[in-house]
């Protein structure tokens, strides 16, 4: 009797996870609000799913990353997303990575960069510990942007 091994392929990719955070922004964008998305992942389970909500609760900080740092928190039971990574579609602002720093979130994925108003052109620091993983399907989340800012200058 011969016995066959087969590698498991890890579908949990960065670009899977993205993905999901793609469809939070598709949802903000059905919403009329800048299509960002954000989803938080711990041991290949996503604990929270988010996108902007600025426009509907009237509040300038309701931005994707925010609502998913709360969200995982609540969900934890705790204030730090250590072993935590966070999927978010556009690079986050200089408010979001003064709250991830907060959170020692470990991993940060991020989509399109943000060149004007991204946290790396204002100079923002993030946790030490935080990797960071840029460009994961920048060219989808970009166009959703894009398609979003021509839809709203007609």
């Amino acid at each position: 009797m011969k016995l066959y091994f087969y590698r498991m392929e890890n579908i949990f990719t960065d670009e899977y996870f993205m993905k999901k955070a793609l469809a939070e922004a598709e949802m903000a964008f059905e919403k009329g609000e800048i299509p960002i998305g954000a989803v938080v992942v711990v041991n290949n389970q996503v604990i929270a799913r988010s996108h902007n909500l600025t426009e509907l609760l009237n509040d300038v900080t309701a931005h994707a990353e925010m609502q998913s740092i709360t969200a995982a928190a609540n969900y934890l039971g705790g204030k730090y997303l250590k072993d935590c990574t966070l999927y978010v579609t556009v690079e986050p602002c200089q408010m979001c990575a003064g709250a991830l720093y907060w959170s020692q979130i470990s991993k940060i994925v991020f989509g399109a960069a943000d060149p004007q108003r991204g946290y790396l052109n204002m100079g923002t620091k993030l946790h030490p510990k935080t990797q960071i993983t840029s460009g994961v399907l920048a060219k989808e989340c970009g166009e959703l942007m894009l398609r979003f800012f021509q839809a709203r200058r007609k």
